[in-house]
């Protein structure tokens, strides 16, 4: 049946009314669609567990975002040193720091109660817990946000493993032992327990290791610690770790995170959680197959005994409130830790 001049006008007027629609919701989504491009930096090297697990984030990130979100990464502290880390993104030199907030003690005391709590909590997820139901985001965020930066996150790999040259059974050997140790709230524990800390890059570990400068380190977990290869020169580590469990974050220049669309910023949220959670699960499996290797290459990997691990939770809670009484945000986060802890049954009322 031919089509009548009529009907054929239509079609092609309808033809151009969905040509023009198409092209109007291309524009449309090219324009609501925005390039961020992340310049990140971590401390932790891409061979290490964690230094995978970020890698893994990137592509997490990247691929949600269909693209309009691009990351550059940067590994070992390679653009400044990771202390460094967290001024550089504040500033523009980076956007986003991906270590940890007890290398900013010095800024502000309470930066160790989000960083290192030592002696708190005895897993990672008792630690996400207070972050996102014990009121810790809101009360980390203040702090943050004093600095020019956003809290994005935390990834969490379990409790640390300390290495060293020496012997480390128990609280005894501690005595005079000079080990590296990150800045903050542990130089001062481990200083009334007898040992001699020095505070050094995460970089430096290994060659002050090997050149005998220091006995041992207070570097990662476990596995981090193989991965490192600190255990080819330091052959005595402790496993379980009881000591120090950090809260790695990601933390963001503040006018580069606000002027991102809500569904990046959503998409950085949900992808680290995921994080979060792969880093705890990966951690409870690489951390038990790395003291199980090392035991079978001759490595003393020393249990701490309860009474041990009790009196050095005793020493980090009891330099807690020293060290809240520095800054109100450091007595804020205090209380905020001490009364989730309680809610736990970690802290007795």
């Amino acid at each position: 049946m031919a089509k009548s001049p009529k009907g054929e006008k239509y079609m092609k007027l309808m033809t151009v009314a969905l040509a023009a629609t198409s092209a109007c919701a291309l524009l449309a989504g090219a324009a609501s669609a925005q390039q961020t491009n992340l310049r990140i930096q971590t401390h932790y090297a891409p061979e290490t567990p964690s230094g995978k697990l970020a890698a893994q984030f990137v592509d997490d990130v990247q691929t949600m975002s269909n693209g309009d979100i691009t990351i550059e990464m940067f590994y070992s502290s390679s653009v400044v040193k990771s202390v460094e880390t967290f001024d550089a993104a504040a500033t523009g030199i980076l956007d986003c720091d991906m270590t940890g907030g007890a290398y900013q003690t010095g800024k502000n005391p309470a930066f160790q109660f989000v960083g290192d709590i030592m002696g708190g909590y005895d897993t990672p997820y008792q630690q996400l817990s207070w972050l996102y139901y014990g009121g810790g985001l809101d009360a980390a965020q203040a702090l943050y946000n004093e600095y020019g930066m956003q809290l994005i996150g935390w990834w969490i790999y379990g409790q640390e493993s300390l290495a060293s040259t020496k012997p480390i059974n128990g609280i005894a050997d501690l005595k005079d032992w000079k080990f590296r140790s990150p800045p903050g709230l542990e130089t001062e524990i481990f200083a009334g327990l007898g040992a001699s800390p020095v505070v050094m890059d995460f970089t430096e570990i290994f060659t002050a290791l090997e050149t005998g400068i220091i006995d041992g380190a207070d570097a990662s977990g476990i596995a981090n610690n193989v991965g490192l290869g600190l255990y080819d020169i330091a052959k005595n580590t402790n496993y379980p770790g009881f000591h120090s469990m950090p809260s790695d974050h990601l933390a963001c220049n503040k006018a580069v995170y606000d002027a991102m669309p809500d569904y990046q910023k959503r998409i950085l949220d949900t992808a680290m959680q995921k994080l979060s959670l792969q880093t705890a699960l990966t951690f409870e499996k690489e951390n038990a197959e790395a003291a199980a290797m090392l035991r079978e290459q001759g490595v003393n990997v020393a249990d701490w005994s309860p009474e041990d691990r009790a009196a050095f939770r005793a020493a980090a809670q009891g330099a807690w409130e020293g060290w809240a009484e520095k800054t109100p945000e450091a007595r804020a986060l205090v209380d905020s830790h001490m009364a989730y802890l309680t809610t736990l049954g970690l802290v007795a009322n």
